[in-house]
């Protein structure tokens, strides 16, 4: 005899499931839920089954229409193993039962029967008893959510425990197949990601529900749900979580009569008052732990791989990031007792955790912590600042505590500049997540730009155009422009390496016609620094027939170290099969612009590119160019690294050290346009798309001398810390009722310093940068 789970599929006056009067249905369920690294080997997979009976009656039909049911489920003897049995006495169920895993009070509300209300195969209304635990009542809704189905092909919306859902329907003489669009349900959960997709996690769902048929009734249900991800920069690192579930009719037997009624609220009433209409979609929880280390607990065995010495090591990333996540449950009393405690070695590493773990109650322990009028603990601010700027999922809050900081008072002037250059990040990363709208970012950018426009101080003035080259405002262009073509030689390079930072749909004709003017000093005599990044920014932005002509044939005409210079762009160009280089082969074409006067220049300037590594799916590359004076003084060196994953690009670093009016060292003839220079030499860094504060060397002749009488040969540090890199979290409501959380990180532990020697007996200078 064939069971009788849903009425004849030819019948026509079912839509959906439907049950038999005065039938008790004894089915057996289980789901599972485990995790792999994407191998496909069994023996790496990690997951527990629960398993269970079921007993399912129909407790009324509507008397006017046979699509309008209720019915009682309740699960039965319910059983907890592993998935994977190889794991045999590794498992951590072994020698368990199901009262001591689940616990006792938890078991007995899973074993209490739910009502279902379906309408044309759909659930209408859940039932299930009040103040139930959310994790409980969740595995019920799984259990229920199987119970809805269709018996005819289409595509519609389906609210069930993984939320309001675009499902799509095939059916089959023999099978009924439900496929889920799970990056369509509506539903609320927790997480966030990196804002920038190189350092991003890639992941893909699918669910597929199949209902067996047999002789026109259905048998079986088989549901399963996979979530796979991987991360973009190391691709080597993937998992899949995957939740089953399956629901199997065994027999059929005499069950209790309908209840007799029109409306289902007088029959829920009659079964249970207690009984409470509750959301079928899966609902948010928690889990506390209990008799788990407090934070100062977690911090004491933190510590000791967060000593200065052990920095350079892989445990001490792999401590700040477990310590991290400790951080995001804690509340601001418990932090803020920690950072008056610690000791000052490890308080700039504890800083930065407590900075990376981005929560309400840590920014505001960190805030109270710091105290922004004070000079003595600037390494403190300037290790919270840098944080900031690299944090993955900056929130407005963040982005306010900034702007209010900014507006008061400092002790140092170094750390309120760099207040103003990270609120430019914040910006950036708010903008990159829709946020461009938000009060704090519209404040902000008015903070920004205004200030750029009203500076009266040298200082300022750099300041804001620092800020601008980490928010990269579109409506802050015509500004750079202005100050790249009519400011004072380093604020014109700082405007004009500020517009090289755009993408090249901001690089328009009207740009490209004042970069041009300043190359070709139409209107004023520039540094030859910001002539070569006009140049530049011109050739890497789709460059018309004449600009790349007019380009080439200026090389002849320009100083010998800037003639150099332009020569071996040009070639990196070609050799380097860069966007620019099938434009500069047309114009090669012409002998006035490709002969021996042009390509013959001789210098010690250089520029190349090349490949880190190079794979189908990402490529990593680094540049370097080094651009001299005339009387062979190191004038700018620029070292950049880029990580490409598809059309996404991270500028992972740059690292540039600039020198001028240094000739009157060695008695030699400044180039054309510098011959007013002040004697300057710094660094400036771009660490991860963020544009970090410069350092000054020296600035003026009186600071060399006294830097040379009193140097201690030590390189000046640019950025030290602790970064979290990578941050990807991610709540799953699985089907089956169970919840999956999916967490990535990754961390780096860096420093940075660079130094510049000069030598007056031997009229030499030597750079030095130091990464650890």
């Amino acid at each position: 005899m064939k069971l009788d789970l849903c009425r004849n599929l030819y019948a026509g006056h079912t839509t959906g499931l439907s049950l038999n009067n005065d039938r008790l249905y004894k089915l057996t369920y289980s789901t599972e839920v485990f995790l792999d690294r994407g191998k496909g080997k069994q023996e790496d997979s990690v997951g527990y089954r629960i398993s269970s009976n079921v007993d399912v009656i129909l407790l009324w039909r509507n008397p006017d229409g046979d699509d309008d049911q209720l019915i009682q489920i309740t699960m039965k003897d319910v059983n907890v193993e592993n998935v994977n049995e190889q794991r045999g006495e590794k498992s951590i169920f072994k020698g368990k039962n199901p009262p001591k895993i689940i616990r006792k009070e938890n078991l007995e509300a899973l074993q209490r029967p739910v009502l279902l209300h379906l309408v044309h195969g759909k659930v209408k209304d859940f039932y299930s008893y009040p103040n139930e635990p959310v994790a409980i009542e969740n595995l019920k809704r799984g259990l229920a959510s199987l119970f809805q189905m269709q018996l005819s092909s289409g595509t519609t919306n389906e609210v069930d425990i993984s939320g309001d859902c675009k499902v799509t329907y095939q059916a089959h003489q023999d099978k009924v197949t439900k496929i889920k669009a799970l990056d369509s349900c509506k539903i609320e959960r927790s997480g966030f990601t990196t804002s920038n997709q190189v350092l991003g996690v890639t992941s893909k769902a699918t669910s597929v529900t199949t209902y067996k048929i047999e002789d026109s009734f259905v048998i079986a249900v088989f549901a399963e749900e996979t979530h796979a991800f991987r991360m973009n920069f190391l691709q080597t690192i993937t998992g899949n979580i995957v939740s089953k579930q399956k629901l199997e009719l065994k027999t059929t037997e005499a069950g209790p009569r309908l209840i007799p009624g029109k409306q289902v609220a007088a029959i829920i009433k009659a079964v249970d008052s207690e009984y409470r209409a509750l959301p079928i979609v899966g609902q948010n929880f928690q889990s506390e732990c209990k008799g788990c280390p407090s934070l100062a607990e977690h911090w004491q065995s933190t510590r000791k791989h967060l000593q200065p010495d052990n920095l350079s090591k892989a445990e001490a990333v792999r401590s700040f990031l477990a310590f991290i996540q400790h951080l995001r449950t804690a509340r601001r009393e418990e932090i803020l007792q920690i950072l008056k405690a610690e000791s000052k070695e490890v308080l700039p590493q504890l800083v930065d955790a407590v900075t990376s773990a981005q929560t309400s109650d840590s920014l505001d322990a960190i805030l109270d912590f710091l105290d922004f009028k004070s000079d003595s603990s600037v390494i403190l601010q300037e290790r919270f600042l840098y944080a900031c700027g690299f944090a993955s999922h900056p929130d407005e809050e963040l982005l306010r505590a900034l702007i209010s900081k900014f507006k008061g008072s400092f002790g140092s002037n170094d750390i309120r500049e760099t207040v103003m250059i990270i609120a430019g990040a914040l910006v950036r990363k708010l903008c990159q997540n829709e946020g461009c709208k938000l009060k704090a970012v519209v404040e902000a950018k008015k903070l920004i730009l205004g200030g750029l426009e009203r500076a009266e101080k040298k200082e300022d003035t750099m300041m804001y155009l620092l800020s601008l080259k980490n928010a990269l405002l579109p409506e802050g262009i015509p500004l750079l422009l202005k100050y790249a073509e009519a400011g004072e030689g380093p604020i014109s390079h700082l405007a004009t390496t500020t517009l090289q930072r755009y993408d090249v749909r901001f690089i328009t004709d009207e740009v490209k016609k004042t970069l041009n003017r300043i190359y070709h000093q139409n209107r004023k005599v520039h540094e030859k620094t910001v002539r070569t990044t006009a140049a530049t920014i011109i050739l890497n932005n789709n460059p018309s027939y004449m600009e790349v002509k007019n380009i080439l044939l200026s090389i002849g005409e320009l100083p010998k170290e800037m003639n150099k210079y332009m020569l071996a762009v040009v070639q990196d160009i070609l050799r380097f099969e860069m966007p620019a280089s099938k434009m500069v082969r047309r114009v090669l074409k012409e002998m006035v612009a490709h002969n021996y006067d042009r390509f013959s220049k001789s210098g010690s300037s250089s520029a190349y590119t090349g490949y880190i590594e190079r794979a189908p799916h990402s490529a990593s590359t680094y540049s370097l160019d080094i651009l001299y004076s005339g009387s062979g003084i190191l004038r700018r060196s620029n070292l950049n690294i880029f990580q490409y994953i598809g059309k996404a690009n991270l500028h992972s670093s740059q690292v540039v050290i600039e020198a001028q009016g240094l000739e009157a060292l060695i008695a030699a003839t400044p180039d054309e346009g510098e011959e007013n220079l002040d004697s300057y030499a710094g660094m400036s860094a771009i660490l991860f798309d963020v544009q970090l504060r410069p350092v000054t060397f020296f600035n003026g002749y009186s600071d060399l001398m006294s830097k040379m009488l009193s140097a201690s040969g030590d390189p000046v540090s640019v950025v030290k810390g602790l970064i979290l890199l990578i941050d990807h979290s991610q709540e799953l409501q699985l089907q089956s009722g169970l919840k999956a959380n999916m967490d990535v990180q990754g961390g780096l532990a860096i420093d940075i310093s660079g130094a510049m020697e000069f030598s007056l007996w031997y009229r030499e200078s030597k750079t030095r940068v130091k990464n650890r």
